[in-house]
């Protein structure tokens, strides 16, 4: 597949960079997005050559994710090598940028429980930080009426509220995808840096790119990235190509 032209002359200059950071979503980027979250594996020629490009010299890899932290470690699949960041950018492997409120947390949790029962396909997603309410394979119906409902709940708690695809996620906590790209950004003292994603939380990194930054959006939907790719594989492809221009 050919990846557009701007974005080939984006990445080769991002290659060339003295200090390069790769940072990138899970879900929908590395992985397709599939009907079950707990199926999602990154694409083999993505993983390899996210390793492989963590593995060179003056270079950083980070996955920023929506997935709690040990989700993301298992189902990634990722070396140590890799960065890990979970939460929508909260969550990192040294702890929570911030105290947790578990009592608002288990509340919003019990109320959406509330809400998908006898709704087929809503499930509700726990995690350290935040509760997401799925309506990937519910009906129409339902799953309008169970966001409709959970946000209502959202809006009450003062939860902070984040819309994907087929989802809602209430977290008792900030969080930011592009203030953690930016962490890494100053911890490697990065010269540029190259974030894919897919969802609406990505465009908080989107924002933060600068310079001579790539910032590559995953499918269909208004952006604030500069380049676009149609799919997973296309971000493979992507990967790849920068890994071989940073060998170069």
């Amino acid at each position: 597949m050919a990846l557009p032209a701007d974005l080939v002359r984006a990445l080769d200059a991002a290659a060339a960079t003295p200090r390069l950071l790769v940072a990138s979503d899970f879900d929908g980027t590395l992985s397709p997005l599939v009907d079950r979250p707990a199926d999602a594996r990154p694409l083999p020629q993505a993983a390899e050559a996210l390793v492989a490009i963590a593995d060179l010299p003056s270079t950083e890899v980070v996955l920023v994710s929506g997935r709690a932290l040990e989700v993301l470690r298992e189902y990634s699949g990722m070396p140590s090598s890799v960065h890990l960041v979970g939460s929508h950018g909260a969550e990192f492997e040294t702890g929570f940028a911030l105290e947790i409120d578990d009592t608002l947390l288990a509340t919003i949790t019990d109320e959406l429980n509330t809400i998908a029962a006898g709704r087929p396909g809503v499930t509700v997603e726990p995690k350290p930080a935040s509760v997401a309410l799925h309506v990937r394979n519910a009906s129409v119906a339902d799953g309008e009426a169970a966001l409709a409902a959970a946000r209502t709940v959202g809006e009450a708690s003062g939860a902070e509220i984040t819309a994907g695809k087929n989802v809602l996620e209430f977290a008792v906590i900030s969080t930011d995808k592009g203030e953690a790209v930016d962490v890494f950004r100053r911890r490697g003292d990065a010269t540029a840096a190259v974030f894919f994603g897919d969802d609406v939380t990505d465009e908080k990194a989107f924002r933060r790119m600068v310079g001579s930054d790539v910032g590559v959006k995953v499918g269909p939907g208004e952006t604030l990235a500069a380049y676009r790719v149609d799919s997973p594989e296309d971000v493979a492809e992507a990967l790849s190509h920068l890994l071989e221009r940073r060998r170069g």
